[in-house]
């Protein structure tokens, strides 16, 4: 942006569920943001901070149902969608010329058809503009996001995994079978209880689902295939934790060479050298440390050639709203930190 303190007018979709909530949160301190319209159907007409309590006296937004006619948002220069997987996928193709937009579903990570239908269920309706999105993992792609129009905001498991790996595929060590092992908590599964997400049935559970179907293994897959050599099998599997925030990815894999942790651990460096959002730390990561937050933290251990990764991450920031307001800073030439400084709670 040529003048440092213009606003850019955004229209968030869908703005009551968990990954509205937090877009809200951050873009109303956002300084250079002015939210214009923001959406909910079940909602409309009910005041913002009537549904997101945590927002009260900090916004006199109000909800609205989606347009009708979507050349009334003609002056809308960004839209967010935080809708279930499927919606926007007609309402971004209805979007004026001159908005751009980061969709933070599922609708447009997946560049083969066949593949999302058969991860999502449902058939996928816009093959031409899903040649025009770019995959906004904000680490990896910072070049091809600033010039974007459209960006596929990554799913939260693909986040913490696709971080984790990433220097490794990038270096081409990686030999054989790579196992990651991540675990969620609750708001993963959206702000609608459902009978695996309730409370009094998740507060003292613990189970794996999704195996071997989970619809962030292609995503994975995709993109690691763009950041380095990909051939090796994935083993993807999932599970439910009992807290409310927060991803825990563990990946096992081994190396063609034996490393040791210093090895490790210079590698990660030099590769996330100018990223801001990304934390080596020692022992592991916790995901106290990181939630509401934007960050990821990782921490690497070799024995040898066996290599174990370690990330974190608030899985409605940085595997959500957070990342996206990142992506939004890129597309728009601000500093990519821009309202997304502040820290977690201790404890």
């Amino acid at each position: 942006m040529s003048n440092p303190d213009q606003k850019i007018r955004i229209a968030i979709f869908g703005g009551s569920g968990y990954g509205g909530s937090e877009l809200l949160r951050i873009l109303l301190f956002h300084p250079n943001a002015e939210i214009v319209l923001v959406t909910a159907n079940e909602h409309a007409s009910k005041p913002v901070a009537e549904v997101h309590r945590n927002l009260l006296g900090q916004t006199d937004l109000v909800f609205e149902n989606s347009p009708a006619d979507f050349s009334t948002l003609d002056n809308i220069e960004l839209a967010f969608f935080a809708l279930p997987h499927g919606q926007a996928l007609n309402f971004i193709p209805r979007l004026s010329a001159y908005t751009k937009a980061i969709d933070l579903s599922g609708d447009f990570r997946l560049n083969d058809a066949d593949i999302f239908e058969q991860f999502y269920k449902f058939a996928h309706t816009a093959a031409a503009l899903q040649k025009e999105f770019v995959y906004g993992l904000t680490e990896t792609n910072r070049d091809a996001i600033k010039t974007a129009k459209y960006i596929a905001n990554p799913g939260c498991f693909a986040t913490a995994t696709l971080l984790a790996l990433a220097p490794l595929v990038k270096s081409g060590l990686i030999t054989g079978k790579i196992i990651v092992d991540a675990k969620t908590g609750s708001s993963g599964s959206g702000a609608k209880s459902a009978a695996n997400t309730h409370h009094p049935q998740r507060m003292n559970s613990f189970y794996a689902y999704k195996p071997f179907m989970h619809q962030h293994v292609p995503e994975i897959e995709q993109h690691l295939g763009e950041i380095g050599e990909f051939q090796n099998e994935l083993v993807f599997m999932t599970h439910s934790l009992p807290v409310s925030r927060g991803i825990f990815a563990t990946c096992y894999l081994e190396t063609t060479a034996q490393m040791t942790n210093e090895d490790l651990k210079n590698l990660y460096r030099h590769f996330y050298e100018d990223s801001f959002f990304i934390r080596l730390v020692d022992g592991s990561p916790d995901i106290n440390w990181v939630k509401t937050t934007n960050f990821c933290d990782m921490a690497v251990h070799s024995n040898g050639s066996q290599v174990v990764v370690f990330s974190a991450v608030d899985n409605l920031v940085k595997g959500a709203a957070g990342q996206a307001v990142q992506n939004m800073n890129l597309m728009f030439g601000l500093d990519e930190k821009t309202g997304l400084i502040f820290t977690g709670s201790n404890p």
